[in-house]
């Protein structure tokens, strides 16, 4: 319910509250029969005019929802007021104040499920401010305009910060920490930053050159990446240690989750991150083996996905583009209780994916080589802890999709990092993540932090970015409180 002052409006509120007369419109997407043909994004940008006009249809609201179940609680009323009024450059100020890689987020954050799944006039029936776009739009136009700027600190200070993993939680906190004039170096075993920016996340929902502009403004800010480096491997985590003052564990998670039953040994079952690595790195231009030979490659194959996730999605469209003869993805439960965003499995749909609910893999044949998959019809019982109805297997319902292809995107695990770094003392959970204090970040061991998914689990881009800043305002706490201790 709105309810309207008796005052004269201002210039600025008339320009908002457009969402009676204005209807809501998202980018135009590229046809299907297109798009597969290639791996950019498939939204177009909004013009100048278009944007403006969405923003307006923010309601201002004085509960801002849209704000509270963002994870980063950016300031989204706000910098929409602004792109309505055409203040563009100060709509990006006020974005990146909250969020260190708005394009990102504006990208691939499941809006859905987040900020415009929770907007005001949406529970109205006037469909949701296209939040995401707007981000996306006012952020992409700062880049064009030279506002997005390299970090200069008003000071230099000499302590250091390791910081292992370059995804999304490490780039963050570099970002914050060297705003402070804190010397980063950050650590990763990849041959570029981004983690699953990079390496796991098609280029048709984030085109690399948008991760690869922010890496390069990251270490043009004076942070160190030491790429090929692998802990515990190429330097200890013991030297690492003493080499910096603080240290934070953001290394994501990437142990996959694995299938049992007959046949699951056999040739063409991958996982779902080989899969996905592999294509990001032919995207680059990389010489990728597992490409040429076909292991990693779906054309002309018959290509069955397993998974109801993101990554799922991920994985199916990925197929399509690479020539796919058929690409089928099971999922045990049905759409509704689907965990992947709304909005990609609409998009795997339009590009040619059938979707097979209720069905989960028993089985492979084939002698060597995969052949098929052995599906169990599912139904669903009862509610279990988390309150989705459990799957249960009918009986006698057993039946084979044809697979030349099979890609398991069941999730990730964490790796067992006590183990592949020698620090036994390092406290990790009963699921094997880094046990790390709620609100400091702070682990067992006396100047190591830990964020992002290996201390949450497989989670969403948007949480490693909130977890990584605020890691890196514990760490700027601890080293202040060791250099007013060392003053004393």
């Amino acid at each position: 319910m709105f309810c309207l002052s008796s005052e004269r409006p201002t210039m600025a509120e008339n320009k908002m509250l457009k969402f009676v007369q204005v209807a809501r419109d998202m980018p135009e997407k590229r046809v299907p029969n297109l798009r597969t043909n290639d791996y950019d994004e498939i939204y177009q940008e909004y013009a100048a005019q278009k944007a403006a006009e969405q923003a307006s249809r923010c309601s201002q609201c004085g509960v801002p929802y849209c704000q509270t179940h963002c994870p980063l609680h950016n300031n989204i009323p706000d910098w929409l007021r602004l792109t309505a009024e055409g203040r563009l450059q100060e709509a990006y100020e006020l974005s990146q104040a909250t969020n260190t890689f708005p394009e990102i987020c504006g990208r691939i954050c499941p809006q859905d499920r987040l900020c415009e799944g929770n907007c005001v006039i949406e529970q109205a029936g006037h469909g949701t401010v296209t939040i995401g776009a707007v981000e996306k739009y006012i952020t992409d136009t700062a880049w064009d305009n030279g506002w997005v700027r390299t970090i200069t600190p008003a000071s230099e200070r000499n302590e250091s910060v390791g910081i292992i993993g370059a995804g999304p939680a490490g780039l963050a906190a570099a970002d914050i920490l060297r705003r402070q004039g804190i010397q980063v170096t950050i650590y990763d075993r990849n041959d570029r930053a981004g983690g699953l920016l990079t390496y796991g996340i098609p280029g048709f929902k984030l085109e690399k050159d948008v991760v690869m502009r922010r890496n390069k403004l990251l270490e043009d800010s004076g942070v160190v990446f030491a790429m090929n480096t692998d802990i515990g491997q190429d330097i200890s985590f013991a030297d690492l240690r003493a080499k910096h003052d603080a240290i934070l564990i953001g290394t994501g998670v990437y142990k996959s989750r694995d299938l049992a039953g007959p046949g699951a040994g056999n040739k063409g079952i991958v996982k779902a991150i080989d899969y996905l690595t592999a294509s990001n790195r032919l995207n680059f231009g990389d010489n990728v083996p597992e490409i040429e030979s076909g292991e990693l490659y779906a054309d002309g194959k018959n290509v069955v996905v397993i998974g109801g996730g993101d990554t799922a999605m991920d994985c199916v469209r990925t197929a399509m583009r690479q020539g796919a003869k058929s690409v089928k993805c099971l999922y045990r439960r049905d759409r509704k209780n689907m965990p992947g965003s709304v909005r990609e499995t609409a998009n795997a749909e339009e590009e040619g994916v059938k979707f097979v609910w209720l069905a989960a893999p028993k089985g492979f044949t084939g002698d060597g080589d995969v052949t098929g998959v052995i599906v169990s019809k599912m139904r669903l019982g009862a509610p279990d802890a988390s309150g989705r109805q459990s799957p249960e297997e009918i009986a006698g319902a057993d039946y084979t999709e044809d697979a030349d292809l099979v890609i398991k995107a069941l999730g990730f695990s964490p790796e067992d990092l006590p183990a592949l770094w020698d620090v036994p003392e390092l406290e990790v959970t009963r699921w094997g993540t880094v046990k790390a204090d709620f609100t400091t970040k702070e682990t067992s061991l006396d100047g190591v932090f830990a964020a992002g998914d290996i201390v949450r689990g497989a989670s969403l881009v948007v949480w490693a970015i909130r977890d990584g800043r605020d890691a890196a305002d514990s760490i700027l706490s601890y080293l202040n409180a060791r250099s007013a201790v060392a003053a004393q």
